[in-house]
């Protein structure tokens, strides 16, 4: 029975949506090439459209078009191997191999996604390149949207993507999940480039608005996808820490997109089911005892969104966290929020003492947040002149339209 052109679309729609990604995973592994395998991958779908109104819908349409986009690519490589004898011999090996592709692909299909995912991220890529290619390649993204969420050009962007498939090209990058003695270097890669994402979605770098919801929802569904391939507490840690911050963006700004601090939000918008999953996340891989940085991160946000009000908020367990915390990752900026928790447990002056010191040293300097919170302690301290001051220089270095606004209400208050 002919099914309809409609039917045959819709399906292919869910297809796409669901199993496109995995599908392109398998087709890299089985071709040793990104845009080969791209292509191969669209040109299968297109055959599909053709095919399946007149044979039928098979009962395995990921297989179906794995083997399709193999035959594709094979058949574009014999094209191309006029210009590169190569392609020729890899089409000849990728044609003997005989495979049964419904057995092997269903067996296999987690192990090509791990790969994808680990490739994109590796380490002998700038940091740049991995996250541009991991939304491109792993997410689907468009270098359209990619380019407009890192406030770059869709040509700068594409030309970073090539030369990151270029890379694992010619530097023979292998394509396969690490060793076991690899994989904790190289799965810090991957939990960066997630963190990265997220973070630009949570709080975006510059630009109108104070967030992106497509990319810190990319970051966790990111996050989801990792932890069910490769269940660890560390990856654990890092879906919670990403859920618990994203259950307040609703509080986060008015309805004309101002930002609000957290002690002043309205803790009833929180979603408390992102809440709730992100504690269960959080006991987990503390359970574990073999937990890392964003595990600890995670825990601090989960003080925060357990407390009613910011007045119940346990800050002395927070300073408490962020000491073990700069034991695990020294660095300045958690420095400068463990500072923040000291104002609040001990006395802005500790506070701001602490933030002095930071910026006495050289470091964070040209951190608008470093500035932005001296002033704030300052305001509290009743020293307006160095309010002012710390005020301007955060207005100078922020480029985020919302966080301008904010400092300028909080200097317009200084009179």
């Amino acid at each position: 029975m002919e099914i309809s052109a409609e039917q045959i679309r819709k399906t292919l729609d869910t297809v796409y949506t669901a199993e496109s990604r995995r599908i392109l995973a398998t087709l890299i592994r089985l071709v040793g090439d990104f845009d080969i395998a791209e292509d191969a991958m669209h040109d299968a779908f297109a055959a599909a459209a053709e095919k399946w109104s007149v044979e039928r819908i098979p009962e395995n349409p990921r297989a179906w078009l794995v083997s399709a986009g193999r035959f594709k690519a094979i058949d574009g490589m014999r094209r191309k191997a006029k210009y590169d004898s190569s392609l020729d011999n890899v089409a000849d090996t990728l044609k003997a191999e005989t495979i049964d592709l419904p057995a092997q692909i269903d067996k296999n299909i987690q192990d090509d996604e791990l790969r994808l995912i680990f490739t994109c991220c590796h380490p002998a890529l700038s940091p740049e390149a991995r996250v541009a290619l991991t939304l491109r390649e792993v997410c689907d993204l468009t270098t359209e949207e990619i380019a407009h969420a890192f406030l770059t050009t869709p040509t700068t962007l594409a030309q970073r993507i090539v030369r990151a498939k270029s890379k694992i090209r010619d530097a023979k990058i292998p394509y396969q999940v690490p060793s076991p003695s690899e994989l904790p270097e190289r799965l810090n890669a991957v939990l960066h480039v997630i963190y990265l994402v997220f973070n630009e979605g949570y709080s975006a770098s510059s630009g109108d608005t104070l967030t992106r919801a497509d990319l810190s929802g990319e970051a966790i569904r990111l996050g989801r996808l990792v932890l069910q391939l490769l269940p660890n507490p560390e990856v654990m840690g890092l879906l919670a820490l990403m859920l618990l911050q994203e259950s307040r963006r609703a509080a986060r700004a008015n309805s004309a997109g101002d930002m609000i601090l957290l002690e002043d939000q309205d803790r009833s918008l929180w979603n408390q089911e992102m809440i709730k999953e992100g504690i269960e996340l959080v006991e987990q891989s503390l359970a574990s005892r073999n937990f890392g940085s964003y595990t600890i991160q995670a825990a601090i946000a989960a003080v925060h969104s357990e407390a009613r009000s910011a007045a119940e908020t346990d800050w002395k367990q927070i300073v408490a966290l962020y000491d073990v915390l700069l034991q695990a990752e020294p660095s300045p900026i958690i420095e400068l929020n463990r500072a923040v928790a000291v104002a609040m447990s001990d006395g802005y002056q500790a506070g701001l003492d602490i933030i002095d010191a930071i910026l006495n040293r050289g470091d964070l300097r040209e951190y608008h947040f470093a500035h932005s919170a001296r002033a704030e302690l300052c305001r509290r301290l009743g020293k307006m002149e160095e309010a002012k001051s710390s005020f301007v220089r955060a207005l100078f270095l922020t480029q985020q339209e919302p966080e301008r606004r904010f400092l300028e209400k909080q200097m317009k208050k200084l009179g």
